[in-house]
């Protein structure tokens, strides 16, 4: 089972922790999100503590290739959105998954 984390999932969170309404809540996380939106957009680099960095690069032009024809097309120079994970996120990943292989072979549901 895959599930998705949404914005609105993420405003209920704050609503159960931090104590702000559900309207306040669902405007600062629509406001967190707009300023990394907005610093990404100026080429800016956002570095999360303990989560990760994102990053904008710009990637140069270059010929494809249509894989149903073989036909050459051109890709046009575009930025693209990088994520590179802190070592403090792969861990806690790491630990996670091999938390669900024991459950799994051990036969415990957690």
């Amino acid at each position: 089972m895959s599930a998705t984390l949404t914005r609105q999932d993420l405003a209920e969170a704050v609503y159960a922790q931090v104590g702000l309404s559900r309207n306040e809540s669902a405007d600062l996380v629509d406001r967190v999100l707009e300023e990394v939106s907005a610093r990404l957009v100026r080429g800016e680099v956002v570095k999360l503590s303990s989560f990760g960095t994102f990053a904008v690069r710009s990637k140069g032009g270059r010929i494809g290739r249509n894989p149903k024809t073989g036909e050459e097309v051109p890709i046009s120079p575009r930025r693209v959105l990088v994520f590179r994970a802190s070592h403090v996120l792969k861990a806690q990943i790491n630990e996670g998954m091999a938390a669900k292989h024991v459950n799994k072979t051990t036969g415990d549901d957690k």
